[in-house]
């Protein structure tokens, strides 16, 4: 992957570099982790260290935005606790009784020892107040296509608040689902991301084009 990095840049300028990271790839290796990782990779392109504005899970595909200098880092760091980045997802889950598009408020709580987001429906102590937007978008013979914007950034967001109403995404064996997909990816991927440039001062959307396989290509 080292020698075809370029396919995988969105979009790059002075400021920010872009990427369509694949699922299975790691955004920033781990203690041990030999294998490179979209940071590693994107520093090699750029042929200096790059900062990564937010994390994607490794089985989640799609858009990851990463910095070129401190000065838009902290910008970007400021957009997403002001709320004003946009940030949009589609995920695959199982057909069955779903409101074409509503919203969802929990509250998550990580645990570091399983590595996984605890849910409830009330306030809790220590609970962060999570809130996304969906809507049915596509639909094949098993399964719903919904677009997700994220209201809040939490760990696992998506994938705990829609396994509580009894969508997990396909392939979250992790949240649910009834069996894990062969490349060990889940289908949810970063779709578009969207801010106001610090320097150009427009709106920059950047999109992504999903994976290609075949339950991603049924739905066109």
């Amino acid at each position: 992957m080292e020698e075809n990095i370029g396919i995988h840049i969105l979009y790059k300028d002075n400021q920010f570099i872009i990427m369509n990271k694949p699922g299975g790839l790691l955004v920033r290796a781990q203690g041990g982790d030999k294998e490179k990782s979209l940071l590693q990779l994107a520093a090699i392109y750029c042929k200096h260290p790059v900062g990564v504005t937010h994390q994607l899970d490794r089985p989640v595909s799609g858009v990851c935005v990463m910095t070129k200098n401190k000065k838009a880092q902290a910008y970007f760091n400021d957009l997403l606790k002001e709320g004003k980045v946009e940030k949009k997802y589609w995920a695959v889950v199982p057909k069955g009784d779903l409101e074409k598009e509503g919203e969802l408020i929990h509250y998550l709580k990580r645990n570091g020892k399983t590595k996984k987001s605890e849910i409830s429906d009330v306030e809790k102590k220590d609970y962060k107040k999570a809130v996304m937007k969906y809507k049915i978008i596509g639909e094949i013979d098993n399964y719903f296509l919904l677009e997700v914007e994220l209201l809040t950034g939490r760990f696992h967001q998506i994938r705990v608040q829609l396994s509580a109403i009894g969508f997990p995404i396909k392939g979250d064996v992790k949240y649910g689902a009834r069996r894990g997909n062969k490349d060990r990816t889940i289908h949810l991927h970063a779709k578009s991301v969207a801010f106001i440039h610090p320097t150009k001062k427009e709106m920059l959307r950047v999109e992504s084009p999903k994976p290609d396989d075949s339950v991603w290509n049924a739905f066109g």
